[in-house]
């Protein structure tokens, strides 16, 4: 049984980005962004009055890149970073940063495996394997062995990637904190995403009182949402879920 949907004027939207916004690439930075997918989200936020955020793994200029404009708040790094309005600071919690030796392995990790991707973050960094799927298992045990002694960082699967983050740092811990003030607070939070990661995010717009939907389960697919989300920005109403 689905989460209820709450009238739009009553609405938080976040919305996941890779593999729920954008149909997921071999890499990164091979991502193709729809043309009308921007519109859709500046559109949105402003029949949401303001409260729509992206929350993704992705560093928050990499979503300044891809949907320029669109967000009205940014979640990166899975929570790590917070940017709460377009013109706003980049705010992060007190989160650990992983030693240079571990970027160091884990760039000669991928170095092992072509095709595979390290990628670097402020407060972690993801063995990406979309390209050299004979690594995953290999890549995993590596970077279980890396954070053996550093509880403060803990192994997460994605698609076709592995991650280490720090321990706190979720998409539902950004939920919570953007819900706490305006325009989000006194809404209720809808959380859209894909991936094991998302989770954290749904749960905690649960709790508040609000939905989490998974693309696979809802939508079929990132098209599926885009659809979805350009029918309800055009109609100023949420249109009926596929």
């Amino acid at each position: 049984m689905r989460d209820p949907l709450p009238a739009l004027a009553q609405t938080a939207l976040f919305l996941d980005m890779d593999g729920t916004l954008i149909d997921l690439a071999p890499t990164p930075d091979s991502v193709i962004v729809p043309p009308g997918l921007p519109g859709t989200i500046a559109n949105l936020r402003n029949r949401l009055g303001g409260a729509l955020a992206i929350v993704t793994g992705r560093p928050i200029d990499a979503v300044d890149t891809l949907l320029p404009g669109a967000a009205g708040a940014i979640a990166g790094e899975h929570g790590a970073a917070l940017r709460r309005t377009p013109a706003g600071a980049i705010e992060r919690p007190n989160l650990p940063i992983p030693p240079d030796a571990w970027y160091e392995k884990a760039e000669r990790l991928a170095c092992d495996f072509p095709g595979a991707i390290m990628e670097r973050k402020a407060h972690g960094l993801g063995l990406h394997f979309r390209l050299a799927p004979e690594a995953g298992d290999t890549f995993r045990s590596a970077l279980t062995d890396m954070i053996a002694d550093a509880p403060a960082f803990h192994l997460m699967p994605a698609h076709m990637l592995w991650e280490i983050r720090p321990t706190g740092a979720d998409k539902g811990g950004a939920v919570s904190a953007l819900m706490a003030m305006a325009p989000f607070a006194g809404r209720l939070p809808v959380f859209i995403g894909d991936d094991v990661t998302d989770e954290d995010g749904m749960r905690a717009a649960r709790e508040l009182g609000g939905a989490g939907y998974r693309v696979d389960k809802v939508f079929g697919d990132p098209s599926g949402v885009r659809d979805w989300l350009r029918r309800s920005a055009e109609e100023g109403a949420w249109a009926t879920l596929p």
